[in-house]
Order: structure tokens, then sequence, then C-alpha cells
């Protein structure tokens, strides 16, 4: 799903070898162990998307799936492996402008009250300007079917390039809607938006899409950092200092934020996100300086709790903490992929001080994003069309 520099690139061929050596140039110095028990099954063979970036339920016990489909399609089916067809929830093609690797329809998320009110919320980029839009939207009478023309445009801001547009939506246990907001794009975030608190680039945004304030169509919680500032930094930050957070999950058991950034240069970065944090971004690639390229101030940033290096993969897909119930090996782990060399791994934060993280199994396809059923269990969006998930 991300744009990679062309060098980037380059270390792929090596890839498999990173499991083999003790060459990986992280400061997790040490491979991690593979579990070969895990295999990746499809988990609805009859059916097939065109670049699927996001799955989701509605939180409505219906026991059905939503695929969203990056060009600016959402599919609803039963989830149930033999199922042979899909319908089309929503098409919003024509608005969506999906050229750009990272541009299109990038998200979506259930209002905690779907059964009620029946909104929903998503993420795409738009054009003339290119911005990224969040938008509400209603079910129809048909509930496989949304009323495309019930969109209610709740927030909108500018992307000066065609990447790192991030993407995610999700409610938290507060009600709260998360939206995660790449710094804007090009390379090495010029434009300085992730230390900018005036910008809203380069952040995790938290909205209350219930209330309207200020002539807004959402109110800012209370607890939002900068909520009361007269500095001119902008309400709707929750964190910052984020480069490109494509995916990130709530844990169900403890409401801890995860997120996957996607690096630059040589490292990629899994991070627990707190209320205020400043995740380093431009000033530090995961642990390591960026700009400058020493001798930075790493003092008052949130370091992530995990990093890896060129070795093991070049562009993090951020997953969830496992609480399905049919890998109990996996409960209470973090399983996250790379985009590009295709690697699932399990990290394991029981122990805060000693993070253990276990490659589960090598997939033959990118995965560009993670999704959960309404029952926890875990599923992987693949671009080669199909949705998997994990088997012993």
């Amino acid at each position: 799903m991300k744009t990679h520099n062309p060098t980037r690139h380059l270390v792929l061929v090596f890839l498999l070898f990173a499991f083999a050596s003790d060459s990986c140039n992280t400061s997790n110095d040490h491979t991690p162990p593979v579990n070969v028990s895990y295999k990746v099954i499809t988990a609805f063979p009859k059916l097939s998307f065109t670049r699927p970036v996001d799955l989701q339920h509605a939180g409505d016990q219906s026991n059905r799936l939503f695929v969203v489909e990056q060009a600016g399609l959402i599919s609803v089916f039963p989830n149930d492996s033999t199922v042979a067809a899909k319908t089309i929830f929503l098409d919003i093609r024509s608005k969506v402008q999906d050229q750009g690797n990272e541009q299109g329809l990038l998200g979506l998320a259930f209002h905690p009250d779907y059964e009620t009110n029946g909104y929903f919320f998503v993420n795409y980029t738009a054009t003339n300007p290119e911005r990224t839009v969040i938008s509400r939207f209603k079910i129809s009478l048909n509930p496989d079917q949304a009323d495309p023309a019930s969109e209610q445009v709740i927030l909108t801001f500018s992307q000066p390039y065609s990447n790192h547009n991030g993407g995610q939506v999700s409610f938290g246990s507060d009600g709260y809607l998360y939206i995660a907001a790449g710094d804007g794009g090009s390379g090495g975030d010029p434009q300085g938006n992730g230390q900018n608190r005036a910008a809203l680039l380069g952040k995790i945004l938290r909205i209350d899409v219930d209330k309207q304030e200020n002539g807004a169509l959402y109110g800012i919680p209370a607890d939002n950092p900068f909520a009361n500032n007269t500095s001119g930094y902008r309400k709707e930050i929750y964190a910052y200092g984020m480069r490109n957070p494509w995916r990130f999950s709530f844990d169900p058991a403890n409401g801890k934020l995860w997120a996957g950034d996607v690096g630059q240069n040589s490292f990629e970065e899994i991070d627990i996100i707190e209320n205020g944090g400043n995740y380093g971004w431009n000033t530090m690639e995961a642990k390591h300086c960026f700009s400058p390229g020493q001798n930075c101030n790493p003092s008052g940033l949130k370091m992530p709790i995990w990093e890896y290096g060129r070795s093991f993969g070049v562009s993090v897909t951020g997953g969830f903490v496992y609480r399905g119930p049919t890998l109990p090996g996996l409960t209470g782990k973090y399983i996250y992929a790379d985009y590009s060399s295709k690697w699932i791994w399990a990290l394991d934060y029981s122990d805060m001080t000693h993070p253990a993280n276990t490659g589960l199994v090598q997939a033959n396809f990118e995965i560009s994003s993670f999704g959960v059923d309404q029952n926890n269990e875990l599923y992987l969006c693949g671009f080669d069309g199909k949705i998997h998930r994990l088997k012993i």
C-alpha cells in the first residue's frame, strides 16, 4: 500500500535470509525466531477484491464483514467461508482520487451506536484540491446498502503530496473518532508537519462526532492535549510526531492504542500511542536521529516499543493485538506485517523490558491491512485480491 523510495526495494532479495542470520541492522540486535507452525489460508475462496485496504464489522452482531477497496468501493457479505457473492454497500468512486499509490478510499469506521443511528465514517482522498476527507454516511432502508446521498463532510485537510495520506479511522472505547494523518508526503517531511502542532498532518487526531462546536461538525474532547491551548495548536491533535501511521488499532482487553508508523530510510516502528505523546518524527526515525542525523535531542520524545531495519522489510503494516478464539498461542500478542517483505510477526510485549518478536509466516502477497470480525478473529487484506487468515 505504501510508496517506497527506490533504494528501499534493493533489499528485498535479502529478506528471506533475515531470519537465518544475525546481520539485521536494527537496535534489536537479535534475529527473531520463526514459529513455522502457522500458515496463511484464503478465508473466502469464492470472493475477490481489487486492492482491499480495510476490513471491518459493524458491531451490530449481524456477523457481516465489510471490505474497503481503494478505488472507492465498500462491499458487504456474510462471514461464511463458503460465501459466493458480495453486495456493494457503498460506491463513491466518482469522489475518490486513487491515482497515487497511497491515495484512495482508505478507512471505514462504524459508529458505536450504529444499530440505532445507522452512521458510519470513511476516510478518502479527494481532488481539486487534493485533500483528505472524513465523511459520515448513513445506512439506507436496506441493511446491506448505504445511502450515497447521505454524505456529510465532517473534516478536511490538505494533502500537499500524493503519499503519506495515513488512512485509518476508528472509534475508541471512549466513543471518540481517531484519525491517522500522515506527514503530507514527499520524503523527510519537507514541510515539518510532524513536529508542527499547528498542523493536522503527521498526527493521530481525536474528535467527538456527536457534538458540533464553534461552527465545526464535531467537538473537541476535553482531555485532548491542546484542547484549551491559546498558542494556535490544533485542538484535534491526540498525538504527534508521526510519519505515516497507515494502520492503528485498539486492544479490546485494555484499550491500548497500537500503531505501525512507516519509516523513511532505515527503520520501521511500532508505537503504543498515548494522549499528548510526541513520537519524534522528523527529529528521529524510530530510535535514531534523522534531522539532524547526529546529536539530535530525544528529550520528551516517546520511543517506539519495537523497531526493525532494512533486513526485515521496508514498510510496516500495523495490525492487532490478537484476542480471537482460534489461535490461543497468539493471545495477547501484537500481530503485524511488512508490506514488502510479506513477513507476518507476533510481538510479545508482556515483559516490557524484554519484548520478544517471532516470525510467524511469510505470505506470497503484499499485506495492505488487517481487520477483525465481531469475535475478534483476525483477517489479512492481500493485494492478491483475497482476504486471508492465519491457521495452525
